[in-house]
């Protein structure tokens, strides 16, 4: 009979724990096979799991059975304080055979990060149905989705009334206008989120400074000749959200789009999603990355709608309340 031991993450922990993480992401990619094939290679998923166990103050637990390093769960904190007191697992920062155990290797490394006062936990899971459940049955609950998909090989629907068409500098106003319309919509039930809104000012003076910026493909939406929406494309390296194992090779992302208030329900949005994403299949990607608060119920809905799959599962806790 096996005997199932845990205890903390050391550095000699590393080559097993790269071994379980490439195991794990193989399994994933099964089931998105845009993403990056690169970590199946245990040497690359080490130096994954190396840059986590070098964060300023890491620290983890690992399981053993008969001596076999099982599992092995990571956080580190990130230095924004827009996360609160906060402790993150990343995407490479946890791999299990058995995703019950991940509530062991949990209940051990998370007495740490609470007596350390980080109560705001975080943890990016793969779409695995039952290593999900073992995190919800911790207490934690879905909060961000990361989602994919392969860049169309049509064009995309007409809309009727609406004309969408890339941003010039004669948009600048309504498009800081729209920058303020997604966090303004964020902080509303059900969101609830505590972002930073920029000022007005903020907003007409970086794209008075980033209007032009050829890395970045900025489109509007017309209804009777008035714009009531805007959308951004760019190569996913731009996003540091999407790094390592979330990263599928030769992506876009659709990082951005707004809809003022007042316009919606005239497929705006849908119409924006389409633009960018035939923007990524004409600049060459391959694929198309995107992610949105599933509390955010117009993006939510949206985004599937185009065809995006998620991939992962941004969780979160607050602990003591």
């Amino acid at each position: 009979m096996s005997r199932h031991l845990i205890r903390p993450f050391r550095e000699a922990d590393l080559p097993a724990a790269a071994g379980l993480l490439a195991e794990r992401h193989k399994e994933h990619r099964k089931r998105h096979p845009l993403l990056p094939a690169d970590y199946e290679s245990e040497r690359l998923a080490l130096v994954e799991v190396t840059a986590l166990w070098e964060s300023e103050r890491a620290s983890g637990a690992v399981a053993l059975e008969d001596g076999e390093l099982t599992g092995y769960l990571l956080g580190a904190p990130k230095q924004s304080a827009m996360w609160g007191p906060n402790i993150w697992v990343e995407a490479a920062g946890h791999a299990i055979r058995e995703p019950e155990h991940i509530r062991d290797l949990y209940a051990s490394a998370a007495a740490k990060w609470v007596d350390d006062g980080r109560i705001a936990q975080y943890a990016l899971v793969p779409d695995d149905p039952e290593l999900l459940d073992a995190w919800f049955r911790l207490a934690f609950g879905s909060q961000h989705a990361h989602a994919i998909r392969p860049a169309p090989t049509t064009p995309p629907p007409e809309y009727p009334g609406l004309t969408v068409r890339r941003a010039v500098r004669g948009d600048i106003a309504v498009l800081a206008q729209l920058d303020l319309v997604l966090p303004q919509h964020q902080a509303l039930s059900p969101v609830f989120s505590a972002g930073e809104m920029p000022t007005m000012q903020e907003a007409l003076d970086d794209w008075e400074e980033s209007i032009d910026d050829p890395d970045y493909a900025t489109f509007v939406a017309e209804y009777d000749g008035r714009v009531i929406g805007s959308s951004i494309g760019c190569a996913l390296d731009k996003s540091s959200s999407h790094s390592g194992l979330a990263r599928p090779d030769n992506a876009g992302f659709l990082g951005f789009a707004a809809v003022l208030p007042e316009a919606r329900g005239h497929g705006a949005g849908r119409a924006l999603g389409e633009a960018v994403l035939q923007w990524s299949a004409d600049t060459g990607y391959t694929s198309v990355v995107t992610d949105w608060r599933v509390t955010n119920l117009l993006s939510s809905r949206t985004w599937p709608k185009l065809g995006f799959e998620q991939t992962f599962h941004r969780l979160h806790r607050l602990v003591g309340y």
